[in-house]
């Protein structure tokens, strides 16, 4: 079973930044899609941005331009980089890995807390 652990959550006023990371301990990280998710309380959780093993890019309507997420296969690790933070921000981010089509599994992290606050 492949674990995820995310790091850098925490609290930040309005406008800040934040950067976010999840370790990935698989022989084949290269080969996975991966993302980030959210969750606010009493709300469903909501993709926020996902990259393919070749680089491509998607995000949330609400990121875009804020946003970005990379990766570092030498060091099995995904970031998003948080930028112009918004109270509506405010959620638990979790990371998530997909296996490639012939290991197709899927992988969540135990979420990392970030909170937009004055």
């Amino acid at each position: 079973q492949v674990q995820l652990v995310e790091s850098g959550g925490g609290l930040v006023q309005p406008g800040g930044s934040l950067r976010l990371s999840c370790a990935a301990a698989t022989p084949i990280f290269s080969t996975y899609t991966m993302g980030w998710y959210r969750q606010a309380p009493g709300k469903q959780r909501e993709l926020v941005a996902t990259i393919t093993s070749l680089r491509i890019t998607n995000y949330a309507d609400s990121v875009k331009g804020r946003f970005t997420i990379s990766r570092d296969n030498t060091k099995n690790t995904v970031y998003l980089q948080m930028n112009s933070l918004k109270p509506e921000d405010t959620a638990v981010y979790y990371c998530n890995g997909r296996g490639p089509r012939w290991s197709p599994s899927e992988y969540w992290g135990q979420g990392t807390q970030v909170t937009v606050s004055s």
